[in-house]
């Protein structure tokens, strides 16, 4: 049956993620920066309101406990 069928060369698994990233746009390296830039500062925001809330909480539990 699948004698005298041809085998396909099948591209590698390489060469195919090789021309996936030619297809990728890359980000220059001042929008790079700057979006790195913001992750930072929004993280570094976010965990400075979830200190402040965590503070809040457990003053705010104790507070309640010691009545």
């Amino acid at each position: 049956m699948g004698d005298t069928a041809e085998k396909v060369n099948k591209p590698s698994k390489f060469s195919q993620v090789k021309a996936e990233f030619k297809k990728v746009i890359w980000p220059d390296k001042t929008s790079a920066a700057k979006q790195t830039v913001a992750v930072v500062v929004i993280s570094v925001v976010l965990g400075v309101i979830i200190a402040i809330l965590d503070f809040i909480f457990k003053y705010g539990i104790d507070f309640l406990i010691s009545l």
